[in-house]
């Protein structure tokens, strides 16, 4: 008795079939990956993440923490006193610093007697760590910031090394995102009162 053993032989519609599923699954791969890099490319144009590192802006910030950057802040308006940014510093412009911005361009600022003075009106700290221990008169660059770490006294910035060049200005720090539990906004609005000097 013969044994015949029978082969199945796909029709030819069928195999074109099999390869235009794969050549429609490349396909969806690619445009996911193209969707994905534009995403990726737009949401790096408009904000940035860095990581605090360092005590200087305690209490508002902690080293450790994480926070996201609105890069286009200063390109639909201008920067204004307690607004906290992310820059290169001029003295070492591959750096990324953080800090609280405490006078505008022209801005006359004096730093005496444990107290910060812009333009002859004293400015309640709320916020700093200690008062600063240091004395600063200066008037800020037209093209410039001056900027100061909340942690007064453990702190590199512009009453060590000058005004921040706008142009340095990568953005306004608005999210602490990580870790979880410090999640929030960080508040720029309420950070700083100008009171008269008697």
């Amino acid at each position: 008795m013969e044994n015949f053993q029978s082969e199945i032989i796909p029709e030819s519609g069928e195999s074109v079939q099999q390869g235009s599923h794969w050549l429609r699954n490349i396909l969806d791969i690619v445009e996911t990956l193209v969707i994905a890099l534009v995403l990726f490319a737009g949401i790096n144009a408009i904000s940035a993440r860095i990581r605090v590192d360092g005590h200087s802006m305690e209490p508002t910030l902690h080293t450790g923490e994480f926070v996201i950057v609105y890069k286009l802040a200063y390109r639909f308006g201008s920067a204004k006193i307690g607004d906290v940014i992310v820059f290169h510093p001029p003295n070492n412009p591959t750096e990324e610093f953080i800090k609280r911005v405490i006078g505008l361009p022209g801005d006359h600022v004096v730093i005496k007697d444990e107290k910060v003075m812009v333009n002859g009106l004293v400015l309640e700290e709320q916020y700093i760590k200690a008062a600063p221990g240091y004395d600063v008169d200066v008037i800020v660059d037209e093209n410039g910031l001056f900027v100061l770490g909340d942690n007064r006294n453990n702190s590199s910035d512009s009453h060590a090394w000058g005004a921040v060049p706008l142009e340095n200005v990568i953005g306004k720090a608005v999210v602490i995102y990580w870790p979880p539990e410090n999640w929030g906004l960080i508040n720029h609005n309420e950070a700083v009162v100008a009171a008269s000097q008697n």
